[in-house]
């Protein structure tokens, strides 16, 4: 039942997010109380409304980024506080807006509130071919910025269809002999190895910037060159999640989905994050 503040949604899609595997297996520190129903992106269609909800009626199709230590939308109805909401994007299907919130918000978030990412500048981003990657590289080359990406040949084509201007395979060659003209924001999106991670910095001109979204992970800087630093923890922002399914609506962000599975089948899909053989962005949809 929908409280106050509250709307119920019938849920369309439920997206998985290697999140969800953090909080479920603990190393996340996010406290849930048990049993508790994952899934904190959601699409789907109003059919109850709180008291105090002026915004959205019983019928409305809305996409959220729901709070994170809540129950979530892998179920058929799911009650969320309407001030994470957003009216849903009309030019895609209404399951695969879900896709869309944490992992877009986190790339605008990374880029526009913490680097200040400005037309003309250059950008590197490490783990490209992961679900924030691809909205990252969209986001920044409408900015007008100029775009390298690492990325796996498994991923090499989602990140140039993304429009990153160079792809380096990290597979294959060095990041470090690849960028041959230092950067002036280095974002990472993968957990890469500390020393590693430390030694990219170096790629960054004096007075940039490095961001990461890995919180688990000691984001290097250089003090003495003024390259700040800066940890990316994705929050709920209506007004940013609302400019961004206009950007879909327009033609100009693209939501892109590995696979759509039932919500039967996502302790399948928990268990191919835990061990590592997941990619890409998952949906999973109520059965019928």
């Amino acid at each position: 039942m929908a409280g106050e503040g509250q709307v119920r949604i019938r849920v369309a899609g439920s997206a998985f997010n290697p999140a969800d595997n953090g909080i479920r297996s603990g190393t996340l520190p996010f406290p849930v109380t048990l049993p508790h129903i994952p899934g904190y992106d959601v699409s789907g269609t109003v059919d109850a409304v709180g008291d105090g909800v002026t915004d959205f009626k019983s019928g409305d199709t809305v996409v959220g980024f729901l709070p994170m230590g809540e129950d979530g939308s892998a179920a058929e109805y799911v009650v969320a506080p309407a001030g994470v909401l957003v009216k849903a994007p009309s030019s895609i299907p209404l399951p695969d807006a879900a896709a869309m919130p944490s992992v877009a918000l986190t790339a605008w978030q990374a880029l526009f509130d913490e680097a200040a990412l400005k037309n003309g500048q250059r950008l590197l981003i490490t783990g490209a071919g992961g679900a924030v990657g691809g909205y990252a590289i969209q986001l920044a080359k409408r900015a007008g910025a100029h775009v390298i990406a690492t990325a796996s040949p498994r991923s090499r084509d989602g990140v140039t269809a993304a429009g990153a201007d160079q792809v380096i395979d990290h597979t294959s060659a060095t990041v470090l002999d690849s960028v041959t003209e230092r950067v002036d924001v280095l974002l990472n999106l993968a957990p890469i190895d500390p020393e590693e991670f430390a030694a990219l910095v170096a790629l960054v001109r004096d007075g940039g910037i490095v961001v990461s979204t890995t919180a688990w992970m000691r984001t290097p800087g250089d003090d003495q060159r003024g390259v700040r630093t800066a940890g990316v923890f994705v929050r709920a922002d209506v007004d940013q999640l609302r400019q961004l399914v206009d950007l879909v609506d327009s033609g100009k962000l693209t939501v892109e989905i590995a696979q759509h599975v039932s919500v039967r089948d996502l302790p399948g899909i928990h268990a191919q994050a835990a061990e590592g053989r997941l990619r890409g962005k998952v949906v999973a949809v109520p059965d019928a």
